[in-house]
């Protein structure tokens, strides 16, 4: 089994846990090339403070060459096809060698995320689990104070959904945290949450 953790601060409680377990869980962090560097020190820091075995995935295809033909990064122009190179396709390889994926998604997060079931079929056979799914931002804030844990870095700043730097804007008050995210397209998910669940 494995856990995947993005590492921003609703990440810590699933973390915390986990580093509690006394079972050696790897993490697997998805490491883009185009993360916020507060990120990457981030995960780094929290997975020797949880004394975690942090494991950084990364795309077969080289940054320098995530380009269309007008030589725009995708991220600019394609979007989900960045997020399919970088995020997607080297889960899948993962998926593959793995029997459960353990996912910190909470139901509260998107609607998306509201249709998911504590338990789902992933590709390659796998087995979602998701035991942060009934949580909501309460309860996670109430967990990192009671066990001492830190916020990310950026979210002081005003980033409260922390992805690749292209794509991450500021938090709007009043907004979905999510809405921070590819703010002003038709789009909330990488495709990690959607193309790497098996719906029958």
């Amino acid at each position: 089994m494995f856990l995947t953790s993005s590492f921003q601060t609703q990440s810590l409680p699933l973390l915390h846990i986990i580093s509690q377990s006394g079972i050696d869980i790897p993490i697997l962090f998805t490491n883009t090339g185009f993360l916020y560097p507060e990120t990457v020190t981030f995960a780094e820091q929290i997975s020797k403070r949880l004394n975690l075995r942090l494991i950084s995935v990364k795309s077969e295809v080289p940054k320098i060459n995530q380009r269309d033909n007008a030589g725009r990064f995708l991220y600019a122009s394609d979007p989900d096809y960045c997020c399919h190179i970088n995020k997607v396709k080297p889960l899948e390889i993962i998926l593959a060698q793995n029997d459960i994926w353990i996912n910190g998604i909470r139901a509260d997060q998107s609607s998306v995320r509201a249709e998911m079931s504590e338990f789902e079929n992933a590709t390659h056979d796998c087995l979602r689990y998701h035991p942060m799914l009934e949580w909501d931002s309460k309860m996670v804030f109430h967990y990192r104070k009671l066990h001492d844990l830190p916020e990310h870095p950026l979210e002081a700043k005003g980033y409260v959904s922390v992805g690749c730097e292209p794509c991450t804007v500021m938090f709007a008050a009043g907004g979905n945290a999510r809405n921070s995210r590819w703010f002003g397209l038709n789009k909330t998910e990488c495709g990690i949450n959607t193309t790497l669940i098996h719906k029958e």
